[in-house]
């Protein structure tokens, strides 16, 4: 289904996969990846319970991707691509509350273009194909307890607290991933403004290097990395990623 629009949400038996028809979501039998058939029920765009439109095996993201980033964060520009983990247990859907621990210190937003895996990919030849085993692209936040990351060395602690990846709000597909706007808003104002066009590893590169390193399943996540402007969150906030094609995720921020 090119250029379409894909949204998991909850039903009175479970969570569910629905495309979005005519401001009504068609609730799907499968994953969208695996070719479902359409059921016969649907609901109203806008008053379903959205979940993340993800539930992935595991979230591998990217560290300084953009130029403008590693430059405000005082680093050097990677010569390869700066791999991290996520936990899936960091997922929260749309709406839902980034909980930031009081004694963690800064804590900070990063919007990131997210992409999920629809193909099994290991150790890929090289960038070329890499992004037929794309499916779709989302809207991530890879919210980051900075002084920890600065205290730990290494992101597993800073990067990986509960609610600390926001998706949503729905998968996109038939878009150009290299040719994206990125930005993040808090409390209305605009902290974050980037493209993909300045991705130091464009999406193919990153989906391949991945590959050689560790198998991608269907619906596995990637997070591409920030542009400059990432700042800290408080209870009280609204955080808002938008890119290009997708949407915007909203999630309110309280204290954990």
């Amino acid at each position: 289904m090119s250029g379409a629009r894909f949204f998991r949400v909850l039903t009175g038996s479970g969570p569910c996969w629905a495309v979005l028809e005519d401001e009504h979501l068609r609730l799907l039998d499968g994953a969208p990846w695996d070719a479902p058939r359409a059921r016969a029920e649907s609901v109203p765009l806008a008053s379903a319970r959205l979940l993340a439109p993800a539930a992935p095996s595991k979230i591998v993201a990217v560290g300084r991707n953009y130029a403008d980033h590693a430059k405000e964060r005082g680093k050097p520009v990677p010569k390869e691509p700066l791999l991290f983990l996520k936990p899936p247990s960091a997922v929260v859907g749309p709406g839902e509350p980034i909980r930031v621990p009081a004694w963690a210190g800064r804590v900070d937003h990063e919007a990131e273009l997210a992409v999920v895996i629809g193909r099994r990919a290991a150790d890929l030849p090289g960038p070329e194909r890499a992004l037929d085993h794309v499916f779709a692209a989302t809207c991530a936040n890879d919210v980051t307890a900075r002084e920890l990351q600065e205290k730990d060395v290494q992101f597993t602690r800073a990067k990986g607290f509960d609610t600390f990846c926001p998706l949503g709000p729905c998968l996109a597909t038939g878009l150009d991933l290299g040719r994206l706007r990125v930005s993040a808003r808090v409390n209305g104002d605009l902290r974050q403004d980037g493209r993909t066009e300045d991705l130091i590893f464009p999406v193919a590169h990153v989906v391949w290097y991945v590959s050689r390193v560790m198998t991608l399943l269907p619906g596995d996540i990637i997070c591409t990395g920030t542009p400059a402007g990432v700042g800290p969150l408080r209870p009280g906030d609204e955080a808002e990623v938008e890119v290009e094609g997708v949407g915007v995720l909203r999630n309110p921020v309280v204290e954990r």
